[in-house]
């Protein structure tokens, strides 16, 4: 028997990815599963979208590789887009680097800033990707605690004390994922001048700044922040595109120089296709955000009876895809998804997966429609 990499087990499969085999394995033995725990848009793109990928079908480049840097008139729309949106002027030609989706562009930036032993900041409770992909590259994580108390927000006063002589990277995600928290802008600054500090890479990972929020924010604002920080983004959640695999990263082309010698050994470049569909996506008026937002408006407001049925507490000022809920505290989020699953054919998320501070909490989708939505609360 050929051995598994040694690498492999300092990382388990991904949870989402094992408990499906799960909740699938139950709905083919003809349990009636309803799934509210992926965060997975199933709302279509934009019609105008579907038609761009359609045109260039026939375009005499549309089948042939791509750059690794992606068509420019693509780095120019995101420019525009951030220009529009956020008030951050990027050069599209150094600046931006398309990603086939953003959680790609975790790897590659670990790839590229991390040799084996430096340290990783990962927030408690977080995406676990960033855990898994810092284990991968051999470097180590420390988490730094995120709670209710202070917002979800880091504690500076905090993370000075810790030894931070081996930390060269510290992730952020806001809109916070999964509390659903806006970062302040005096968490942005402080974010900044604290690896300025400490010689310390910021990677904001903000993929849900337009769903559900009236103040878009990107790190990039900050005064400075492109001496220090990148920012991933990603047209998934925005433009109902999960599928298609779009992503960017954005900064300073000294950081971007690196990042793409590693991209450009791993790909041969997005196809033609997903980038003219992209384009159009980013062109999109006003309009498409505001009717996306009033339909997860609906939804979150049933969910929030759905909650309020569970005898759950939650922030009603929170962003992006996810009602994250506070439940009674005679449970454990396991023990409340499990019996939610086995008893009532309903799947949400626990809030462990997140991490340790993800205990006494669960996470419900607003990927799934009001019907499904009034379905489970009429099965509590």
């Amino acid at each position: 028997m050929i051995a598994g990499a040694k690498r492999l087990a300092t990382v388990e499969e991904y949870y989402f990815s094992k408990k499906l085999r799960e909740v699938r394995s139950l709905a083919s033995a003809g349990k009636p599963i309803i799934n509210m725990g992926i965060g997975s848009p199933d709302l279509q793109p934009p019609a105008a979208v579907i038609e761009a990928i359609q045109n260039s079908l026939q375009d005499s480049a549309a089948h042939k590789y791509q750059s690794y840097q992606g068509l420019p008139e693509l780095r120019e729309a995101i420019a525009t887009f951030y220009k529009h949106k956020f008030g951050v002027a990027v050069n599209p030609a150094d600046e931006i680097l398309p990603l086939m989706g953003s959680k790609e562009g975790i790897m590659h930036i670990s790839l590229a800033f991390l040799n084996e032993g430096d340290q990783v900041l990962i927030p408690n409770p977080g995406y676990p990707t960033y855990t898994s992909v810092t284990k991968l590259v051999g470097a180590e994580p420390v988490f730094y605690k995120l709670d209710a108390t202070n917002n979800w927000q880091p504690d500076f006063e905090e993370l000075e004390q810790e030894d931070l002589t081996q930390v060269k990277l510290m992730w952020v995600n806001y809109p916070h994922m999964p509390t659903g928290t806006n970062a302040l802008q005096e968490t942005f600054e402080k974010l900044i001048a604290f690896g300025k500090k400490h010689k310390i890479l910021i990677v904001n990972d903000n993929p849900y700044s337009f769903v559900l929020n009236d103040t878009p924010q990107s790190i990039l604002q900050v005064n400075g922040a492109k001496e220090i920080a990148l920012e991933l983004n990603s047209l998934s959640k925005t433009f109902n595109m999960a599928g298609w695999r779009v992503g960017m990263v954005l900064g300073t082309a000294k950081f971007l120089e690196q990042v793409l010698k590693v991209k450009s050994n791993m790909d041969s470049g997005m196809f033609y296709g997903i980038q003219k569909g992209a384009i159009e996506a980013l062109q999109l008026s006003e309009a498409w955000f505001t009717t996306q937002n009033a339909q997860y408006e609906e939804r979150r407001a049933l969910i929030w009876k759905l909650a309020d049925k569970l005898n759950c507490s939650y922030d009603r000022n929170t962003a992006g895809l996810f009602v994250w809920a506070k439940i009674p505290a005679e449970k454990t989020s396991e023990e409340m998804t499990d019996a939610l699953l086995y008893n009532k054919n309903v799947f949400i998320a626990p809030g462990t997966i997140f991490g340790s501070q993800g205990e006494g909490y669960i996470r419900f989708s607003l990927c799934v429609s009001k019907e499904v939505i009034q379905e489970v609360i009429d099965r509590i």
